[in-house]
């Protein structure tokens, strides 16, 4: 039997009613709330350079260097607008551990130290890593994990004594008794400039370093240290090497008291390259100094913004650094800016 589909539709549309009605609830059903998206929160905002908070942990100013240091270090973070934390140790340990301990309590964004000594930091690195707060060593730095701090900005101290023994190797034909005027002892670039020098050295047997001792990095100590060698080895002395230029200058006028001519009779390679030094060379009484850069605060900056930044770094970043002779002194004491 046929039936017609328009007669099975009414039936369907018919029996969907009447089930629909008798299907209805006795009260309103229960409101069914939409199920919630946990928003993950916004990314840290990132630093600039205006707001950007630097504690900096200075040594002191025993040289010319350090003076030039430091007001680079001042001088950029004025020009860029931060805000900067300074404090100088005046040559003691003690007073850079408070430091990094201050910073920590004023919870900066970074912490930069020039370390005073390699050796004898304690826990304070570890406090400042717990803190959150990354460190970067400038110039100087000290001998501790490397989780405890992110990079190292500054010159090659190991590199920087061969060079001063390449150049005594030339200007003395490999034929010389040497004294040495040390840095501060136990201080990396101490260390590393006496290693340095002495690897050079040390396949040249008429290369004889006759005396060493530490004159602080500083141009009275540089002084007192050499008229020391000069009462206990007179005219025996030929060469000298000054871990800085500031100890070199106060080797030239303990020659010069001592009645010799510096430069002439007994030759000497500085570190540092001072304006001073290079009025020396220009003088004759200096023979070359290695350059050591402390305009450092640009390139300080820039990575204390990508530390703060969570960005990577490199683990060492050096400075850029060149040797100086007396014949072009003139020319280029001209455009030094320290």
């Amino acid at each position: 039997m046929k039936i017609s589909k328009t007669l099975i539709s009414a039936g369907l549309v018919l029996l969907l009613i009447t089930q629909g009605c008798a299907r209805l609830p006795s009260k309103p059903p229960a409101t069914v709330l939409p199920t919630l998206t946990t928003v993950p929160p916004s990314p840290k905002p990132r630093k600039t350079y205006q707001d950007l908070v630097v504690g900096f942990s200075q040594i002191g100013a025993e040289s010319e260097w350090r003076t030039a240091d430091t007001i680079s270090i001042k001088q950029e973070a004025a020009r860029l607008g931060v805000d900067l934390i300074f404090m100088d140790a005046q040559q003691e340990q003690d007073n850079q551990i408070l430091a990094i301990r201050t910073f920590i309590a004023e919870k900066v964004d970074v912490i930069g130290i020039s370390a005073v000594v390699e050796t004898g930091w304690g826990d304070v690195f570890q406090e400042a890593k717990a803190a959150g707060i990354p460190i970067i060593f400038v110039d100087r730095p000290a001998d501790v994990a490397p989780d405890e701090y992110v990079t190292y900005l500054g010159s090659d101290f190991l590199e920087e004594g061969r060079n001063a023994a390449r150049v005594m190797l030339g200007l003395t034909g490999a034929q010389a008794n040497i004294v040495e005027l040390v840095g501060t002892i136990d201080s990396a670039p101490a260390v590393d400039r006496s290693r340095g020098f002495r690897e050079i050295l040390q396949g040249f047997p008429g290369m004889k370093i006759i005396d060493s001792e530490s004159g602080d990095f500083t141009r009275a100590r540089g002084l007192e240290v050499m008229r020391s060698f000069l009462q206990k080895h007179g005219k025996s002395i030929t060469a000298v090497f000054a871990q800085n230029d500031d100890m070199g200058l106060g080797a030239i006028q303990a020659i010069q008291e001592y009645g010799l001519k510096p430069g002439v009779d007994i030759k000497i390679v500085s570190v540092d390259a001072e304006k001073e030094a290079f009025e020396a060379m220009i003088a004759g009484t200096l023979n070359a100094t290695v350059e050591c850069n402390p305009l450092l605060g640009p390139q300080f900056f820039e990575l204390a913004l990508k530390v703060a930044n969570g960005e990577a770094v490199p683990k060492r970043v050096p400075s850029i650094e060149s040797i100086f002779f007396p014949y072009n002194a003139a020319t280029i004491l001209l455009t030094r800016k320290y």
